[in-house]
């Protein structure tokens, strides 16, 4: 088939698709629900799915956050799902006027902003420009809908301004319908916090590792009181609910080492919170793992600064990857050791096999371009694929291919899908 022919094919089955998906929320009776804000946002949605579990069924698309990932979720999995619900969907924002097709697809009956951070910086340049991008969302909002803010960020609470809907807020804030108080988190102790609403108090413990984490679950604890859930059942789903993955997920290795992998992002904000959580966990020994450093404006100043701050924190801090060589370290810190520039995650992690601590505390954090998370498989898996930077966004255990070389991915996967089509021939036809 010719090119041209080809883009032809492709655009119409992409036309026939998002026909089927306007017309399954057309005829879907489920409670829309989207989530949006540079931090927090999969998961919000991740407790919200589970809490509502209790409640209801639900299908929740979360991380795969995109236009195509929407028309996939109405297209494909709500037609095959039976009755739903309620449908979740974060909504990320990649650059001007992203959010908005995806909004107006989905028209939510509840729309949820979690925070307006400078993200994707060469794209937004301003916090007004992502606060005008996440607000596309409240703007698509159903007759009758719901926003959720974060009352403690100015530029989300903007968005209430000439709002034609009801609008409830979260937060510190003595102000906020739910208001938090009583928020501790000291690893290996997870959060406790406290919400105070209309009908009364709220007092949880969670398996997350710190206290940033108030702010999502606040959100989605808020989103869910507000569709009717019974407290009982968001005590219950909060005390039971795990990090995602590579998102200041704990991993745990018997007689080694405790790791906290924060791998899937690492906006400039976020670096700062992950050192707090470090600095307030209760444990003898501290390493820290600090990668690539995203979405941020002017010089590369910020890893100067980042280790500034982890080296009051850590007993040793390990920089990797195009960037190590910016931390200014002094000469003092890398003669005794305090301080380690290695290139590669392989170097890394032969550098931790070779000196680990029973029980010490390892922070993983990096943009996704890294995959550091490779450091805290290869002591539970044989990790194989070492490559610096592979391209692939979706995180390593996604990926599935970590025990196999990188340069015989195309092949594995191929016989793979090769075995596949075998068994589904046997399976169909017998022998």
């Amino acid at each position: 088939m010719n090119t041209g022919l080809r883009r032809i094919r492709e655009a119409l089955t992409q036309r026939f698709r998002v026909y089927r998906a306007n017309r399954a929320r057309a005829r879907s009776s489920a409670i829309f629900i989207g989530i949006t804000g540079s931090s927090g946002k999969s998961t919000s949605a991740s407790l919200l799915d589970r809490i509502l579990a209790s409640h209801g069924t639900v299908h929740t698309q979360v991380l795969a956050n995109t236009m195509k990932s929407l028309i996939a979720t109405l297209y494909k999995r709500m037609g095959r799902a039976g009755k739903v619900d309620y449908v979740v969907f974060e909504a990320g924002a990649y650059g001007v006027d992203t959010i908005r097709p995806m909004a107006e697809m989905l028209k939510p009956h509840v729309a949820v902003v979690t925070m307006v951070r400078l993200e994707h910086f060469a794209s937004f340049r301003t916090l007004e420009n992502v606060a005008r991008e996440k607000r596309a969302l409240i703007d698509a909002l159903e007759p009758g809908g719901l926003a959720v803010l974060n009352a403690d960020d100015p530029h989300v609470m903007g968005m209430a301004s000439g709002l034609r809907h009801r609008f409830i807020t979260f937060g510190v804030s003595e102000n906020a319908d739910y208001h938090v108080s009583d928020v501790g988190a000291a690893y290996p102790d997870g959060l406790a916090l406290s919400i105070h609403w209309r009908s009364g108090k709220l007092e949880l413990k969670t398996h997350l590792p710190a206290e940033h984490f108030w702010l999502p679950v606040a959100a989605a604890v808020a989103t869910a009181l507000e569709l009717g859930v019974p407290k009982e059942n968001v005590e219950a789903s909060v005390a039971t609910f795990q990090p995602l993955l590579n998102r200041c997920e704990v991993v745990s290795v018997e007689g080694g080492p405790r790791f906290i992998v924060d791998s899937a992002k690492a906006p400039w904000h976020s670096i700062n919170l992950a050192l707090e959580m470090i600095a307030k966990a209760t444990v003898q020994r501290k390493r820290i793992v600090l990668g690539q450093i995203s979405d941020y404006g002017g010089s590369t100043r910020k890893y100067a600064q980042a280790y500034t701050a982890a080296r009051e924190i850590a007993d040793e801090i390990i920089y990797t990857g195009d960037n190590a060589h910016r931390s200014r370290a002094p000469q003092a810190d890398r003669e005794c050791g305090r301080f380690l520039e290695l290139r590669t995650p392989k170097d890394v992690s032969d550098h931790i096999k070779k000196t680990a601590v029973p029980g010490e505390l390892i922070l993983l954090k990096s943009a996704p371009n890294l995959h550091l998370e490779r450091v805290a498989l290869a002591w539970k898996h044989d990790v194989k694929c070492w490559i610096p930077a592979c391209g692939k966004k979706e995180g390593c255990q996604d990926c599935g291919l970590f025990e196999v070389p990188f340069e015989e991915h195309r092949e594995f996967t191929r016989n793979r899908r090769l075995e596949r089509r075998r068994q589904r021939f046997r399976r169909l036809f017998g022998g």
